[in-house]
């Protein structure tokens, strides 16, 4: 390797070692000479001049706090000299001219791609949308009924041949109230209706407040030889019931093909779990390139973890396609932080004890590499937590950092696969395939079970390779051909935002 040193930014205070550095050691980096006056670790930051008690420490070329005393060149910069500069109030500005600067760019990528848009082969739904894989999913309504719909899963992966057969559990359903409750039945509906299911399983018990007839209701229309409704306290024998509506749907199911359709069909959603301190260097850039590729290609891209915005939110309403959408994104930072007022929280309670050890010191640190997953692209759309996407470009769509509620999240608004990136690993599947993405080679190599891909490469490889490969492996997961590790290992859950009462 070249350097063990990485100036993100030629505004930068700090570097980032890529490699440990040892106490004593004198490297070069960005036209500054320093030598390191103590250990540092892989993803920690180093001082590249002296900074004053005070003083913005920057990185990304942002700040992301200040020095809690003064840093001399060459010290590890991390929790014990550096706090944030976060607070739960902030004023925004909209800048269309930035914004319009990024428009450009975005047309000039999207004229590199006329008539060069990939093919993949996928399932073409009755409303349009594409799913990636033709499975067949168990939605309860209540947790009464988790078990029921998990010895129905046994049975049907026994008997049934389908893509997959997965029961989305869950605890909730009855003794929730007002936007919990609603929120709970949305994300349920939204799952019935998600493209990469060929077949639904409604599941409800018959005395829960997520009542069969109203849930039937706020679902709506579907095609009922595809999605059947089972109230188990209806019937005699609830299994016996189960099995033969399952094989009646997976009888229609069966009949399924793959068609060719433009890789601009796709909806991807982006997440980051267990970062590091190489996150924002090798695998969140990555992934926006292909944000970049995808959106310009006409495909729809999901950016969620709301939390995980604050301190770069400004990066993102500055590439805000209109004012109505620039007031969505300030409405829905702000609408966050007074969720956390609410309980009585600080809004920068964040980064994770794992997050520090791989390097992030702060919120804004964890920020400002979290949202570069959604590239350069204008945002074009805003969504509630529970909304299905409709426009495509990138889109921000509310919801928590949490990484099994944010992916549960990221499916119901309609993605059809999900690329998690992640410092520290995590084996983690949302319902739909969720492809790791490795920040580092020995992360890569050492959880080989988990990771799909290693963004690691960028250190040693040129980016628009390692960019076409993740794309190339992107397309053989979108037709089939590639399993994710989570999907090979059986590992998909969902769970649901909660804020309220509980009976």
């Amino acid at each position: 390797m070249a350097n063990k040193l990485l100036r993100i930014s030629p505004l930068d205070s700090v570097a980032v070692a890529i490699q440990p550095v040892a106490k004593g050691e004198t490297l070069s980096v960005g036209g500054v000479t320093v030598t390191a006056l103590e250990d540092i670790p892989a993803g920690h930051k180093i001082a590249l001049k002296d900074i004053r008690e005070g003083e913005p420490v920057i990185k990304y070329g942002y700040q992301i706090g200040a020095a809690k005393h003064e840093i001399r060149q060459g010290e590890h910069v991390h929790t014990d000299n550096l706090h944030t500069l976060l607070s739960e109030q902030a004023a925004y500005t909209y800048h269309p001219e930035i914004a319009e600067g990024f428009k450009e760019k975005a047309a000039k990528l999207a004229d590199s791609y006329k008539g060069k848009v990939p093919s993949i082969k996928a399932y073409v739904r009755s409303d349009g949308r594409i799913g990636i894989r033709n499975e067949l999913w168990i939605v309860p309504t209540v947790g009464c009924v988790n078990r029921i719909g998990m010895k129905l899963v046994d049975w049907a992966e026994k008997n049934l041949k389908v893509d997959g057969v997965h029961i989305w559990s869950h605890p909730y359903g009855c003794s929730q109230l007002g936007e919990d409750h609603q929120a709970t039945r949305t994300i349920l509906a939204d799952l019935v209706h998600h493209p990469n299911a060929g077949g639904v399983l409604v599941l409800s018990l018959g005395c829960e407040n997520n009542t069969p007839a109203s849930f039937r209701e706020l679902v709506g229309k579907v095609d009922e030889s595809r999605v059947k409704f089972l109230v188990c306290q209806d019937v005699d024998d609830e299994l016996a019931t189960g099995k033969r509506l399952l094989g009646e749907i997976a009888g229609v199911m069966a009949e399924d093909q793959r068609q060719e359709v433009p890789m601009s069909r796709l909806t991807v959603g982006f997440k980051c779990g267990g970062s590091d301190g190489l996150s924002g260097i090798t695998a969140n850039p990555l992934v926006g390139r292909f944000c970049d590729a995808l959106t310009a290609m006409g495909g729809t891209a999901i950016l969620t973890e709301v939390p995980e915005m604050f301190g770069a939110e400004q990066v993102l309403m500055d590439r805000a396609d209109s004012k109505d959408i620039f007031d969505k994104t300030v409405g829905m930072i702000n609408g966050f932080k007074e969720y956390f007022v609410k309980h009585g929280q600080v809004v920068y309670e964040n980064p994770s004890p794992g997050n520090k050890a791989g390097g992030i010191t702060t919120l804004e640190d964890k920020s400002l590499g979290c949202v570069q997953k959604g590239g350069q692209a204008v945002v074009k759309g805003v969504l509630a937590y529970g909304e299905r996407v409709s426009t495509p470009g990138l889109n921000l769509l509310t919801g928590p950092g949490n990484d099994i509620v944010s992916t549960t999240a990221l499916t119901a608004a309609g993605c059809n696969l999900i690329l998690f990136t992640t410092g520290r690993g995590t084996p983690l599947g949302a319902p739909v395939p969720t492809m790791k993405v490795a920040t580092n080679t020995p992360l890569a190599i050492h959880k080989a079970n988990w990771i799909d891909f290693n963004a690691g490469r960028l250190l040693e490889e040129d980016a628009d390779v390692v960019t076409r490969d993740l794309l190339k492996l992107v397309e053989e997961c979108a037709n089939g051909t590639y399993r994710t590790k989570n999907e090979q290992n059986g590992y998909a859950e969902i769970s649901l935002f909660k804020d309220g009462v509980i009976l």
